[in-house]
């Protein structure tokens, strides 16, 4: 597509399905979408947020690392939480994370996720440039 850098897949079972990409870097700006603790086709850690987090971040990070982008470099993250109670052990597992890099951040509490075994989805946002 013209304009667009790269956009890479992560071989989820969503992506081809629903029409995305796991990333999407267009020159100093990349996106992550939607990412959660979905490890083989099966939520890990069912009922545990805050390993969850942990899971879908590293999933996020994975994915900027492949379009050439640092942890260092995001700029804004944002946690869809299912359950307000998750609040606390989400934000601890964002905190290890990027305790140094302190990007802008959001964390709203939804209806739900499109598999109910998930507690949390994670969006990252990096500026490269």
């Amino acid at each position: 597509m013209p304009g667009v850098g790269e956009r890479l897949g992560s071989g989820g079972p969503w992506e081809d399905r629903f029409g995305y990409s796991r990333v999407v870097r267009v020159g100093p700006l990349a996106l992550t979408a939607g990412c959660t603790a979905v490890v083989d086709g099966v939520v890990a850690a069912p009922g545990d947020a805050g390993e969850q987090t942990r899971i879908a971040l590293r999933a996020g990070l994975a994915a900027l690392a492949q379009v050439g982008v640092a942890p260092a470099q995001v700029v804004a993250t944002r946690l869809s939480i299912v359950d307000r109670a998750d609040a606390e052990a989400v934000g601890r597992a964002h905190g290890r994370v990027f305790a140094d890099v302190r990007p802008a951040a959001t964390m709203v509490v939804v209806a739900g996720l499109i598999d109910p075994a998930m507690r949390v989805e994670v969006e990252l946002t990096a500026w490269a440039g």
